[in-house]
C-alpha cells in the first residue's frame, strides 16, 4: 500500500486520504435521477467514481460503497420550482412514475455494466427511504433550522454559518449572486426545499402523510439521510459531478451538519463536464449522445472508458467522434498485446511485475488518480518487455484499477469474411485515409449492421463477428 492522496474539494488542496476506521473506507456517490436515459457526461462521472473505488480496493482498503436513487423530488428547477422530473417523464410517456423510475433505473444499470462500472454495495431508493427523510427534518424542525411556506417546508441557511463552504463563497456573496427569487415567501434566495406540499388542485402519484401535511421530500434531504443511516456521519468520501459544488451539496452539508453537529464527510471529490466538440454538452444542442449511440454506430462501449481513462477526472474531456476512435484503436493495440502474449504460451500466474513498473504505477494511480500517467506507465511496458508472462501478469493486475476487462481477451480465431464486408472495409479505410470521417463512420455503422465489428490497428483494420 503507498500513499493515496486525493485532491479535497472542501480544502481546494491534494490532501493525504486516511480512512476514519482502519482499512475501511466509506463512499457515498449520487447517483441518477431516473427520468431518463443517462448521457455520456453523466457516465463519464461514474466512471471517475468507479476508478476511484478500485484505486481505494487496489491499495488494499476494504470499501462500502452507497449510492442513492432519486425516483422523487428532484423538480425542474434547483430553486425548488416547477414539475418533479419523474412525475413529468411520466406524464410525457402516458405511463405511471413509479414504471418509469423503474425503467430508468434498469436503463441506467445496463449502461454502467456495459462500461465494466462496479455495482455499489448499497443502491437505496429515495421513494423506500420516505421515514428517514421525515425523521431527519424533525430533526431540523427542533434545533430552530425550518420554516414553513404555502408551499413546503424550507431550510433557513442563515442559520447555518458554514452554508456555501464547499464553493468557497459566504452566504452574503451567495445573496449577491442569487437570481430574482421565485418564491416570495423564502426568508433568503439560497434557502431549499426539505418537504414540499402536494399541490391543492390535482394529486400526485408520489406522496406521503408527514406531520407538516401530504407531499413529498426536496430533492437533497434524501442523501443526507441515506448517507447517514448507510454510512454514519462523518464518512471517508462524498463524490459527484461539479455541477453539485454549488447547490445540491451545500445543502446536503448544511443538513448533515445541523442535524448532528459534526462535519458530514471528510472528502469531497467531483468530477469535471464533459463536452462536444467543444461545445457545450445538452438536448438543445442536439449532442447529449448516449451510450447506445456509440454502439449504434459499431463502437466498443469499453472504448468510451477508455477515452474517459485518457484524460485526468478534474480535466474538462473534450468529446469527438475521431478521439473515440482513437480510443477504440489504443483498446484494441492492448488487446492485442494479450492475444499475442497468451498466443505465445504466456501464463499470468508465472509472470512477475518488474518493481520499477508497478511502483511507478502506483504512484501515478496515487496522485489523485492519474490514470492518464498510469496508462503511459503500461504502454511503456508492453511496448519495450519481451516475456510473454509477464506482460499479462502486469496487464491483468494493472486492469484492476482500468477496468478494461484484458483478462476475458482470448488468442486470435480465424474468421470467415464474406465478400460484401470485406469491400465495405476497404471502403472505409480508403475514406480514413481521405479524412472523410463521415463517410467512413457511415460504413462503420453498415459493416455492424452486419454482424461484424471492424477494429483498426497499426497493421491495418481488423473485422471480429459482434456477439
Amino acid at each position: 500500500m503507498g500513499i493515496l492522496k486525493l485532491y479535497n474539494t472542501l480544502s481546494r488542496r491534494v490532501e493525504e486520504f486516511k480512512p476514519l476506521n482502519d482499512n475501511e473506507v466509506g463512499i457515498y456517490t449520487c447517483g441518477p435521477t431516473v427520468y431518463d436515459y443517462a448521457h455520456l457526461g453523466n457516465l463519464r462521472t461514474y466512471i471517475f467514481e468507479d476508478i476511484l473505488r478500485r484505486v481505494l480496493e487496489y491499495n488494499g482498503y476494504k470499501v462500502k460503497h452507497v449510492m442513492n436513487i432519486t425516483d422523487v423530488g428532484h423538480l425542474t428547477s434547483d430553486a425548488d420550482e416547477g414539475e418533479d422530473k419523474v412525475e413529468a417523464s411520466a406524464k410525457r410517456a402516458g405511463r405511471s412514475a413509479w414504471e418509469i423510475a423503474e425503467f430508468y433505473t434498469q436503463a441506467f444499470f445496463r449502461d454502467t455494466e456495459r462500461l465494466n462500472i462496479l455495482r455499489p454495495h448499497i443502491v437505496p431508493k429515495a421513494t423506500e427511504h420516505i421515514a428517514d427523510q421525515i425523521a431527519l427534518i424533525k430533526k431540523l424542525e427542533e434545533k430552530g433550522y425550518t420554516y414553513r411556506t404555502s408551499d413546503g417546508i424550507y431550510f433557513d441557511v442563515s442559520k447555518f454559518p458554514d452554508y456555501g463552504k464547499l464553493a468557497g463563497q459566504s452566504l452574503e456573496e451567495k445573496k449577491a449572486g442569487a437570481r430574482v427569487e421565485v418564491n416570495p415567501e423564502k426568508r433568503n434566495p439560497a434557502d431549499f426545499a426539505l418537504w414540499k406540499f402536494s399541490p391543492k388542485d390535482k394529486k400526485r402519484q408520489m406522496e406521503w402523510d408527514s406531520p407538516w401535511g401530504v407531499g413529498f421530500p426536496g430533492w437533497h434531504i434524501e442523501c443526507s439521510a441515506m448517507s447517514t443511516k448507510y454510512l454514519g456521519q462523518p464518512f471517508d468520501i462524498h463524490c459527484g459531478g461539479v455541477d453539485h459544488i454549488y447547490t445540491h451539496h451545500p445543502n446536503e452539508i448544511a443538513q448533515s451538519e445541523a442535524a448532528e453537529g459534526v462535519k458530514m464527510a471528510n472528502f469531497w471529490m467531483h468530477g469535471e463536464f464533459m463536452v462536444v466538440e467543444g461545445r457545450r454538452m445538452g438536448k438543445s444542442e442536439g449532442n447529449a449522445y448516449l451510450l447506445d449511440d456509440l454502439i449504434k454506430r459499431g463502437y466498443d462501449p469499453l472504448a468510451f472508458r477508455y477515452l474517459c481513462l485518457n484524460t485526468h477526472y478534474r480535466i474538462q474531456l473534450n468529446f469527438t467522434w475521431q478521439a473515440l476512435e482513437g480510443a477504440q484503436t489504443a483498446l484494441e493495440r492492448l488487446r492485442e498485446h494479450v492475444r499475442n502474449a497468451r498466443a505465445r504460451g504466456g501464463d499470468p500466474a508465472q509472470g512477475k511485475i518488474p518493481p520499477d513498473v508497478h511502483r511507478k504505477f502506483l504512484e501515478a494511480i496515487n496522485d489523485d488518480l492519474n490514470v492518464p500517467q498510469a496508462l503511459g506507465v503500461v504502454w511503456d511496458f508492453v511496448r519495450s518487455h519481451q516475456d510473454p508472462s509477464d506482460k499479462l501478469a502486469a496487464l491483468f493486475d494493472f486492469d484492476r484499477v482500468f477496468g478494461l476487462k484484458l483478462s476475458e481477451v482470448r488468442a486470435e480465431e480465424p474468421i470467415e469474411i464474406p465478400q460484401e464486408v470485406r469491400e465495405l472495409v476497404a471502403q472505409r479505410e480508403a475514406a480514413r485515409k481521405a479524412k472523410n470521417f463521415q463517410e467512413a463512420d457511415a460504413l462503420r455503422v453498415k459493416i455492424t449492421e452486419l454482424g461484424y465489428e471492424v477494429i483498426d490497428t497499426p497493421q491495418g483494420p481488423k473485422l471480429k463477428k459482434r456477439r
